[in-house]
């Protein structure tokens, strides 16, 4: 049986740790809020333009237009952008994202198609690289640092950019947690090129209602250029948006788990030192009246 001082020595540490993960969940709590606002904002605008330029690139056949509208007319490589944290202690946050993109990877190398893989976080490299390292093609980490801006979503869509004037891939799509409470996120896969064709039964975009015809100042393949970069950076801020504010909601949940466990602990092996103490002061005891009775 352990000594009373061992049973001091782990209750003070585990209370050390409770602090921490109080200490954290605060944090994580007060940062939520700000990430919750911002992801919340950027929902309806981005989702608009997806919308209207999905619309738009259904009207583009066999490969017309511009490239970042319409494909390349193949489905033959695939990019998927795996987006995590670069941190943990944020709960099953991570292992969800990782999860749902080794699903993807799987199924298109089924299906016969070539797989590379953007990891941007650390987390993802990390857990993807055991099963599928010669498929990451590229890592960005440190995103968000000291604080998440456009720049950084601007950052990982230059390198895509790059990788599709260079030819490097047919089809994008990005994997994250789209927020809905602290308590729960949804895995998210959203393709980013070419735009996915509207499903039947959505609404129209409102460039197509009631037939009218538009004229464009300047010419549609100008506007169409600078609007699509625009667009994916958009689509990638969102991403960013959404997993900050469901990477906190996570965290804030896993350390309020961590501190009631904690808690837990810390009642136990109080239990354990005061039944060690009471079997010590009854040994002692036990030893004194036998000592009296054989004088």
């Amino acid at each position: 049986m352990p000594s009373l001082k061992t049973y001091r020595l782990r209750i003070r540490s585990v209370q050390s740790t409770q602090k921490i993960t109080k200490a954290m969940k605060m944090v994580a709590a007060a940062k939520l809020r700000r990430a919750q606002e911002q992801a919340m904002a950027a929902r309806p605008y981005a989702e608009a333009m997806d919308k209207i330029l999905a619309s738009l690139g259904a009207s583009f056949k066999g490969g017309t237009g511009p490239r970042l509208l319409a494909g390349t007319g193949s489905d033959k490589v695939h990019l998927l952008i795996v987006a995590t944290a670069d941190r943990g202690l944020c709960g099953g946050f991570n292992s969800t994202i990782v999860r749902e993109a080794r699903r993807n990877i799987r199924a298109l190398l089924a299906e016969g198609k070539t797989v590379k893989v953007m990891c941007v976080g650390r987390k993802g490299r990390e857990q993807l690289r055991r099963d599928f390292n010669s498929h990451i093609v590229e890592t960005i980490t440190d995103l968000g640092r000291p604080r998440l801006s456009f720049a950084d979503a601007h950052k990982v869509t230059a390198r895509i950019m790059e990788m599709f004037a260079a030819g490097e891939f047919d089809v994008a799509s990005v994997v994250f947690n789209r927020f809905k409470s602290a308590m729960t996120q949804v895995v998210t896969r959203q393709q980013l090129i070419p735009p996915p064709a509207p499903e039947a039964g959505e609404t129209a975009a409102p460039a197509t209602l009631g037939g009218a015809v538009y004229e464009f100042e300047p010419d549609e393949a100008e506007i169409l250029a600078d609007l699509l970069p625009r667009n994916l950076t958009v689509q990638i801020f969102r991403v960013l948006l959404e997993n900050a504010a469901s990477f906190y909601g996570s965290q804030m949940t896993a350390m309020d788990s961590a501190s009631r466990n904690a808690g837990d602990v810390i009642k136990k092996l109080t239990l354990q030192m005061n039944r060690s103490r009471q079997a010590s002061i009854t040994k002692e005891l036990i030893e004194i009246i036998s000592g009296a009775e054989a004088v």
